[in-house]
């Protein structure tokens, strides 16, 4: 059995050596910028929800990674370099990760973590992208984790970067980013800019019915909603 920190290691020399060809091909990707007029660039947040269980007890494995006060929202300025970073980091995450459930990793039915041993599921390939994206100088308030739907129902993880031309989305199940409105997917939930351990509903959450807003109760409060991925 590989031991975990050497294996990250391992993970990241196979994409240096064995993913040279990645890098050209991400010049071949796409970062589309073309959103729906009849949308709000920006993903409407609706209110504030519990975290979800498995952020709650990623947590707990990672303190450091999760201790961290209040601040300002902050958005990323989508240069050339930016975009060319924000695709390689994308591509890079998805080529050297290979998909696992949780319940055949670790033999329980959710949990989030990095994958160091180079296995994963869907919240696994956005943490890592996460982390890969701030330990090259990314503001943490603009790398959001999300959990939306997709066509068949079921929740998938995923991380949104906010940036000043909108909400872009990374999503394991394809190299391309795209901005939210253009994905097939209904976004219920994500990590606040503001604080990465208070979560907010987001508006599909609203006309799903996944949640339910208390109008007598102050802006941004809601009654409890079904339990999050």
């Amino acid at each position: 059995m590989l031991n975990v920190r050497n294996s990250r290691a391992l993970v990241w020399l196979c994409v240096a050596v064995c993913f040279l060809p990645a890098v050209a091909k991400a010049n071949q990707l796409s970062l589309e910028s073309n959103f729906d007029s009849q949308k709000p660039r920006t993903n409407p947040v609706v209110a504030i929800v519990p975290s979800p269980p498995g952020w709650s007890q990623f947590c707990k494995r990672h303190k450091n990674d999760c201790d961290s006060k209040s601040s300002w929202s902050r958005d990323v300025v989508l240069t050339t370099a930016a975009r060319a970073a924000l695709l390689q980091i994308n591509l890079q995450v998805n080529r050297a990760i290979k998909p696992l459930t949780d319940k055949r990793h670790w033999g329980v039915k959710d949990r989030w973590d990095y994958p160091d041993d180079g296995y994963g599921d869907c919240e696994d390939y956005a943490l890592e992208k996460r982390r890969l994206l701030i330990e090259a100088g990314w503001p943490r308030e603009a790398l959001l984790m999300t959990v939306a739907r997709g066509r068949t129902g079921e929740e998938h993880a995923l991380l949104t970067v906010t940036t000043t031309s909108g909400d872009y989305i990374l999503d394991n199940l394809t190299d391309h980013i795209l901005p939210w409105d253009q994905t097939d997917y209904k976004f219920l939930w994500r990590q606040a800019q503001f604080d990465p351990n208070i979560w907010v509903a987001l508006g599909d959450a609203q006309s799903l019915g996944l949640i339910r807003i208390d109008r007598s109760r102050p802006p941004m409060v809601i009654a409890p909603q079904k339990s999050l991925l």
